[in-house]
């Protein structure tokens, strides 16, 4: 038997890239997956092309909206074992000139989404000691210009995992973060221009210097994977950084 063999997950933001991946590796071992995005045909599309079991969209800053993808997640799987709090979005600007909007709106994204998600949720995975794995980034452990409101978001989340973990043990529920660093996807292109820009290096090359390479989706992927199986059975807050060295460098 596969290591996720009948594990019942509901994924935000999985419609593609990091999501996607994760939906992907966990339904190869045995899992099943109800797939969550803003973008509904999207969603509907990956379901098909995966063969996920369903389904539910929401947009995570409202409230009612996620708590209704939950339920209905709940139903279609006949409960939930792991929360994967995938959806979220960047901003790049340097922090004088980003807008109070702007800021408020990836918080509302990037942690009330977890907390609202993480909050519905806990009903279902308390009744199948499940497990929660929150993707913030290394941005939250490290400073990096034109990203200020977004690493002070992902920080957040991971101090949001944290305090998580240690109020849901009692329940059996788990709490874990995976941290990744530049990966293969639509949000770091988006971000390339800004950052050869900022540093005067083509991103290629920092890249190439700072980790070695771009992550993939299949890298955080396994390790999210592995922090919703048994093996992990003894992890809970703690966030995990998947960057090929970057933040260990002083150099």
């Amino acid at each position: 038997m596969s290591e996720l063999d009948g594990k019942r997950f509901f994924i935000t933001g999985s419609a593609a890239g990091i999501g996607r991946g994760i939906a992907e590796l966990a339904i190869s071992r045995g899992a099943r997956v109800v797939i969550s995005d803003l973008d509904g045909d999207a969603a509907r599309r990956t379901a098909d092309e995966i063969g996920a079991t369903g389904v539910s969209n929401c947009d995570v800053t409202n409230e009612d909206e996620v708590v209704n993808a939950v339920n209905t997640a709940e139903e279609l799987l006949g409960g939930i074992d792991v929360l994967v709090n995938n959806a979220g979005i960047e901003i790049a600007a340097p922090l004088a000139e980003q807008t109070t909007e702007s800021f408020d709106r990836i918080f509302a994204v990037n942690v009330r989404g977890p907390f609202v998600a993480t909050k519905a949720a806990v009903p279902a995975l308390s009744r199948s000691a499940g497990n929660i794995v929150n993707i913030p980034s290394i941005a939250g452990i490290g400073g990096s210009p034109l990203l200020g409101s977004y690493c002070a978001s992902k920080a957040a989340l991971i101090q949001l995992t944290r305090v998580a973990a240690v109020e849901l043990r009692s329940v059996g529920i788990r709490v874990n973060a995976v941290c990744p660093g530049f990966a293969d996807t639509t949000m770091v292109d988006r971000l390339r221009p800004e950052f050869e820009a900022a540093t005067a290096v083509p991103f290629a090359d920092l890249v190439a210097a700072q980790q070695g390479r771009l992550g993939t989706a299949q890298d955080i992927a396994e390790v999210a994977c592995f922090l919703a199986s048994d093996r992990a059975s003894w992890v809970t807050g703690s966030h995990y950084v998947l960057d090929g060295g970057l933040t260990a460098s002083l150099i």
